[in-house]
């Protein structure tokens, strides 16, 4: 990790980001439509499925983050059928983003998803005790603490039916239907092929090959792109670790209709 890279990371959990982040906000439109998720929520992966999908051609690093890009780089942004541009955020929710699709994911694989890549980057040096308590008081990126983002937003689309909260585990079990969902969601009238097409085209592997051809500045040995797995925690955590992961973000994992573990293995041992 270089120096620059260093300092910007340590800048982007510090009170000096406010102005930015209000900066980069300053020209958002009401028509203009937000891929909203917490970082390392499968926002990536959705972005190429979509991208590739509305453009009919094939996505790669460079056109993704030209067509759905960052919140404060999206002036030249993809424009959608109703003629607002589509734009990236990790953002909480603010009350500029009116219309979004929010994407979702448990957070016991959020943060091990995070803490591999951020040791990846040579960002943290803690051993995964201290770095789950660092996730769940803030401190790890600049977007806080994952229940108290995840649950603006989950506030938000109760009131406001033009944002759609998707699960990151239900687009992974049935990707056609759920891009499907989103597309409809945004009034783009897709051929059923042309989705299966795109999925087919964004594997996990096919999407790091892509990477390694044209490597990001968050990439490490094309390592930006992981596995995308589902319920990865369960060999990761051990108990105490899911009971405070679970104390502090349960009431948001419960809306989102994420089981405790302790549920999950009582209903195992019932079944078993």
């Amino acid at each position: 990790m270089s120096l620059l890279h260093r300092i910007r990371y340590e800048l982007s959990r510090r009170s000096v980001r406010v102005p930015v982040v209000w900066a980069r906000h300053r020209d958002i439109g009401p028509k203009d439509m937000f891929v909203a998720s917490y970082p390392r929520s499968g926002s990536t992966w959705l972005r190429f499925v979509l991208t590739e999908v509305l453009t009919g051609q094939p996505s790669t690093f460079p056109s993704v983050n030209r067509a759905i890009p960052q919140v404060g780089y999206h002036a030249q942004a993809l424009r959608l059928p109703g003629g607002g541009r589509f734009i990236k955020t990790h953002e909480s929710y603010r009350q500029e983003y009116r219309r979004a699709v929010c994407l979702v994911r448990d957070p016991r694989d959020t943060l091990l998803s995070e803490y591999a890549f951020q040791q990846a980057l040579g960002l943290v040096h803690c051993d995964l005790d201290t770095y789950i308590m660092q996730f769940l008081q803030g401190l790890v990126n600049g977007n806080g603490a994952w229940q108290v983002n995840v649950a603006s937003w989950l506030d938000a689309a109760a009131s406001n039916p033009e944002i759609l909260v998707v699960r990151f585990e239900d687009l992974r079990r049935n990707p056609e239907d759920a891009v499907k969902s989103i597309l409809d969601y945004l009034g783009a009238v897709v051929d059923p092929d042309s989705i299966r097409s795109s999925i087919q085209n964004n594997t996990a592997d096919k999407m790091r090959a892509k990477e390694l051809s044209t490597p990001q500045k968050s990439s490490k040995g094309g390592r930006f792109v992981r596995g995308g797995i589902v319920g990865g925690w369960r060999e990761n955590l051990d108990e105490n670790q899911l009971l405070r992961i679970e104390r502090h973000a349960g009431d948001c994992m419960k809306r989102l209709r994420y089981q405790r573990s302790q549920d999950l293995a009582l209903q195992e041992r019932r079944t078993g």
